[in-house]
C-alpha cells in the first residue's frame, strides 16, 4: 500500500514538474521573442525544477527499467554470479546515496542557518535544494526494493534499457516491411 502510494506521488510530481518545465520555457521564450522582454526569474526556476525532475526522473527510471545498462560483463556469469554482482552493484550505489545524503544534509543546514535565499526568486535556498535529500531518499528506496528482490531470488540484474536489442529489432521490422513490398 506504501509502495502504491509512493509510486502514485512521484509519478505525479514528474508529471507536474515536466509541466512546469515545459510551460515556463515555451512563455519564456513567447516573451523574448514575441514581446522582446521576458522574466527575470524564470532561468533561475526553470534550473531548479530541472534538478528535481532529474532526481524524481533517476527513482522512476531505476523503478521501470529505463536506464541504459552496460552489462556485457554480468551477462558472463551465471544467475547466482549476476545475483552477487548485483547486490555488490547495489550496496555500492547505497553507500553513494548515502553520501550525498549526508553532505547534503550539512549543506543544507550551512546554507539554512546563514539564511541564503535564491537570486531572482524569494525562497529560501535549502528549500530549492531539498532534492539534494528528497531525490536520494526516493532513489534509495529504489535500490532497497531492488536489493530485496535480488535477495528474494525474483531479480537478478539492474532492469535497464537494452539498446541494441531494440535496435535489432527494429532492424527485423524494417528488413520484413522492406521484403513485403
Amino acid at each position: 500500500m506504501l509502495l502504491r502510494v509512493l509510486n502514485k506521488v512521484e509519478e505525479a510530481i514528474i508529471c507536474l514538474l515536466l509541466l512546469a518545465i515545459t510551460g515556463l520555457v515555451f512563455m519564456d521564450v513567447v516573451m523574448r521573442f514575441g514581446f522582446n522582454s521576458g522574466f527575470i526569474w524564470s532561468q533561475e526556476l526553470t534550473l531548479h525544477l530541472s534538478a528535481w525532475f532529474v532526481l524524481f526522473g533517476c527513482s522512476y527510471g531505476i523503478k521501470h527499467g529505463a536506464h541504459i545498462g552496460v552489462d556485457a560483463f554480468v551477462k558472463l556469469f551465471p544467475a547466482m554470479g549476476r545475483r552477487i554482482l548485483t547486490t555488490i552493484g547495489c550496496l555500492l550505489a547505497l553507500a553513494y546515496c548515502g553520501l550525498v545524503m549526508y553532505g547534503g544534509w550539512i549543506y543544507l543546514g550551512k546554507v539554512r542557518r546563514i539564511g541564503i535565499h535564491l537570486e531572482d526568486i524569494p525562497v529560501a535556498t535549502w528549500i530549492a535544494r531539498s532534492i539534494l535529500i528528497i531525490g536520494f531518499v526516493f532513489i534509495t528506496i529504489r535500490l532497497l526494493i531492488l536489493l530485496w528482490n535480488v535477495i528474494r531470488g525474483k531479480a537478478d540484474v539492474f532492469r535497464h534499457a537494452d539498446e541494441v536489442k531494440e535496435s535489432m529489432e527494429l532492424i527485423r521490422e524494417l528488413n520484413n516491411e522492406g521484403s513485403k513490398a
